[in-house]
């Protein structure tokens, strides 16, 4: 019996090649669609899961109250961590991880290298996937290291290189004790290198500073511990360590699951809120849209050809084919199609799955050789089959025989038919696409615009590794004297980066509530304004080569001055927590410095007193870049020899931060071109089979003296309003998405009224081109053909 279904369904498609391409080709790109939303998706939510112990490790996290506001981060002291394992017996292990960055050397091999510090327990809550070694052993010692094998590669190619030594910082000889497959796409840790703890600690970089959170905890708790109870004991562990110290903290305490952090990584009145899992949430309805676009499409083609198939219909039913036999064989149809569709959709995957990594970034893959793919693979095609031949199987079940083979069948003329609705339906789903694209775009172009309060033009830094701190002010007057550059100055971090913040300080006028105003804390050391082409707007610039005494000097933005409710801040002295005095020489106009999608809050930049990481510099317009970055180059490898010269221009560091929502705002256009274009297919067949079933009509109103335009109007206006229905159905669905896309933003733009007309002339436009071909063409045909027609 089914070997007989399948033969009639292959002899269908090929009686009916036409309809069978349209209906094939708009599965193929629906399933394709679908397959490389899905790729992705099951990447993103697969970020740091693959962990053995998943369900039981856990990050640190602070909650606090600043400026008003409940907040919660994820960086913790470095204390933190060995204190609660010591007072909180559910926790089976504990590790920190501090960003680190040295200079690597084997011979006259040498890179320079991020990675982490780590406790030895590191690899026992994380195991990373392990080529060599013992991940109980690899770091149980200051001189060992464990390297990821690109990293093992390039010092000593395919050996094995267990056991080898290398140089850090040309001084420390380390050994790799242990070698980590490459980090696949599905983790948030990037690092080429874990080094021992203690070794930061043989570094003097190990304070037990309650106030400065600068690492991530990462705890395994017992098995059977109730996070709840285990919360509520950690919750006061650092109020509990302060409270009779000088500076008592409010911070409080707690753990959060690993498995959901890159998922919820918004906070939001203390807590974590969907972050990515809003973007995969919104691609995920996309991709199911699309599918059933593709699938709608298949159902009005095939309900539209109901009159054709009506007596064969007839014919089955009166030799004795039973209703339930009819489905079936309609539905063996339908999933032969997803078959042929599916086949052609990998096809298509695999070609634009290049284009589509590049695109988001990852490198995803289709794992033809996991027996999970198949198994899920022969379900979508089944799924789809039966989305899509649902309807016109029990449609074109439901003939009756005495009608159809009397020829009195006809289609009923209702207001509302279910073609129409689909195709409503279709339309809908376009439209809101088609909005959401122009709203993403217009808020991108909004941010990308905003004033950022300095000059990117011609701005670079290098990080201050090795030798370069303590011959910074050779290096700094060598490059002045170069005229490779025009200013110089040394600051905590990239303009592009808020590397520090700062709480607790207190100026004439400052009350208790003030001692929670969160500062994002910069530093300088001369040139600042000049440098970065920030404005000063009251006061001047800290300069301690003029001015001696700038070593505790300070610069405010405006929102600072603001929020302390200083009318003349210029003098006015400002404590911090650790009794030290800083004096304002100057007011800044706001930079932005975070993300250009957020406001700007209070800053403080502090004079030389302060730490430096970064030097800024202003290359010289006269000479070409490349002639400015050789000389640059000379200085810093005279006077940092064994580090390879690096740097970074300011204006690609800060392009860096619209990569997600750029991401976003292509992924949407992208899928809404294909479905607009799938629509297009359905609704192209739908009308060229229209005006096939009104030959005769058309003729009729020819011979009568109907013109081509009046003809090609008849045949368009119905689609046309469904099109019109379509746009204000969508209108508060797109309104809604779009407005709760935004709110997630401080910086943004409103949802402007004029995105939906121009998203319903876009639509009705496409309608018109589509259809207007095929009626034009019925309109212009001979009628004599017509009527000839049966």
């Amino acid at each position: 019996m089914f070997k007989n279904y399948f033969k009639t369904a292959i002899r269908s498609l090929l009686r009916n090649k036409g309809y069978a391409t349209l209906n094939i080709l708009g599965l193929a790109i629906g399933m394709a669609s679908t397959i490389l939303i899905i790729l992705w998706v099951i990447n993103e939510v697969s970020m740091d899961r693959f962990y053995s112990k998943i369900d039981r490790i856990y990050t640190l996290n602070n909650r606090d109250k600043f400026s008003g506001e409940l907040w919660a981060w994820n960086t913790t002291p470095k204390i933190l961590g060995p204190t609660v394992k010591q007072e909180l017996p559910e926790i089976e292990e504990m590790s920190r991880a501090s960003y680190a960055t040295f200079l690597f050397s084997k011979g006259e091999t040498k890179f320079v290298s991020n990675g982490f510090h780590v406790d030895s327990s590191f690899l026992k809550i994380l195991d990373f996937p392990m080529l060599y070694g013992n991940s109980n052993t690899a770091l149980d010692a200051i001189n060992k290291v464990v390297v990821t094998e690109k990293f093992a590669k390039k010092f000593f190619g395919n050996e094995n290189p267990m056991g080898k030594t290398i140089k850090i910082d040309s001084s420390d000889i380390f050994t790799i004790s242990a070698v980590l497959k490459d980090l696949g796409p599905n983790t948030t840790f990037s690092f080429d290198y874990l080094l021992p703890w203690t070794y930061l600690t043989k570094l003097n970089e190990d304070d037990k500073y309650w106030g400065n959170n600068s690492v991530k905890t990462y705890i395994l708790l017992k098995p059977n511990v109730d996070l709840n109870s285990f919360n509520s004991k950690l919750k006061y562990v650092t109020v509990n360590h302060t409270k009779s110290t000088q500076y008592p903290s409010t911070t409080q305490v707690f753990a959060y699951p690993l498995s959901k952090v890159y998922m919820n990584s918004n906070s939001v009145n203390g807590q974590y809120v969907a972050g990515n899992a809003v973007t995969v949430r919104m691609f995920s309805i996309i991709a199911g849209l699309i599918l059933l676009i593709a699938c709608i499409n298949f159902m009005n083609l095939s309900t539209a050809r109901s009159e054709k198939r009506a007596k064969e219909v007839g014919v089955r039913k009166v030799v004795g084919a039973r209703k339930y036999a009819l489905v079936l064989q309609f539905m063996t149809e339908s999933i032969v199609l997803s078959i042929v569709s599916f086949l052609i959709a990998i096809i298509l995957v695999l070609v634009a799955l290049p284009f589509f990594n590049t695109l988001v970034g990852k490198h995803l893959t289709i794992p033809f050789g996991n027996l999970g793919f198949w198994i899920y693979a022969i379900v979508f095609i089944i799924f789809t089959g039966l989305l899509a031949g649902s309807y016109p199987a029990f449609f074109l079940s439901s003939f009756s025989p005495v009608k159809v083979l009397k020829g009195t069948f006809k289609k009923q003329n209702r207001a509302i038919n279910p073609r129409s609705v689909l195709v409503v339906a279709q339309f809908t789903f376009a439209i809101v696409l088609i909005v959401s694209t122009i709203i993403i775009g217009r808020q991108i172009n909004y941010v990308q615009n905003r004033d950022k309060g300095y000059q990117q033009d011609a701005l670079a830094f290098t990080w201050m590794t090795g030798d370069i701190t303590k011959n910074y002010p050779l290096i700094r007057q060598e490059l002045l004297n170069s005229n490779a550059v025009i200013s110089v100055t040394k600051s905590m971090s990239p303009i592009t980066t808020r590397n520090s913040d700062g709480w607790g300080y207190s100026w004439p006028g400052s009350t208790k509530e003030d001692d929670q105003l969160d500062f994002g804390r910069f530093s300088a050391d001369a040139d600042f304004s000049q440098t970065l082409g920030t404005k000063i707007v009251q006061g001047r610039d800290i300069d301690i080569y003029h001015y001696p005494t700038d070593s505790n000097a300070i610069l405010l933005n405006e929102t600072a001055v603001e929020k302390m409710r200083l009318k003349n801040p210029i003098g006015t002295l400002v404590k911090n927590g650790d009794d030290e005095q800083w004096r304002v020489v100057g007011v800044v106009k706001d930079f932005i410095i975070e993300s250009p999608m957020e406001k700007v809050g209070p800053m403080l930049i502090a004079g030389p007193k302060s730490w430096f990481g970064v030097i800024h510099y202003r290359l010289n317009p006269s000479n070409s870049t490349s002639d400015n970055l050789a000389k640059i180059e000379t200085v810093f490898k005279k006077y940092n020899p064994d580090y390879p010269f690096d740097y970074s221009f300011v204006d690609e560091s800060y392009a860096r931060k619209f990569m997600g929502i750029k991401r976003t705002g292509k992924l949407t256009s992208l899928f809404s071109g294909l479905t607009i274009f799938i629509s297009c297919l359905g609704l192209f067949g739908l009308a060229a089979y229209m005006a096939e079933a009104r030959t005769k009509e058309i003729g009729v109103r020819k011979v009568l003296g109907a013109s081509v335009g009046g003809i090609a109007t008849l045949l368009s206006k119905d689609f046309l309003k469904l099109v019109v229905i379509s746009l204000l159905v969508a209108v508060p669905i797109a309104w809604f998405a779009m407005h709760k896309w935004l709110i997630g933003y401080q910086y943004r733009i409103n949802v402007p009224i004029w995105a939906f007309f121009l998203a319903g002339f876009l639509s009705i436009i496409i309608a018109i081109l589509t259809v207007g071909f095929l009626a034009i063409k019925a309109a212009r045909a001979n009628p004599t053909k017509s009527l000839r027609t049966e």
